[in-house]
């Protein structure tokens, strides 16, 4: 079972860094639809954005490869040698709750 929600890849349209320092909000059009938007905040510190990059994104469930949910409660945590993750494919990894989500209609958020 698939852990991945969600994928596609976006070309960042702006990024503005006026808000929060060390953090950037930056703002993508999907290459592969027209009607997806991405506005998203990245700690440009650790990870650089700048407009007209390509970035990879998804939404999953749980970085667990098999797709099964954590099993820890307490959060994220530094992971054992050899363990592997969904996060391993990915350069830059947010893990959390998703507090604000915007729907536009019954098949689109």
């Amino acid at each position: 079972m698939s852990a991945t929600l969600f994928d596609d890849i976006f070309k960042v349209t702006s990024v503005d860094s006026s808000r929060y320092d060390r953090v950037s909000r930056i703002t993508g059009q999907s290459s592969t639809s027209a009607d997806i938007h991405l506005t998203l905040d990245v700690n440009t510190e650790l990870f650089p954005v700048t407009k007209g990059t390509t970035l990879t994104v998804a939404v999953a469930q749980t970085i667990s490869l098999d797709g099964e949910p954590s099993i820890s409660s307490a959060g994220w945590r530094e992971p054992k040698a050899g363990e592997k993750s969904l996060a391993d494919d990915y350069d830059y990894v947010m893990y959390g709750t998703v507090y604000k989500f915007e729907e536009s209609s019954a098949d689109k958020m």
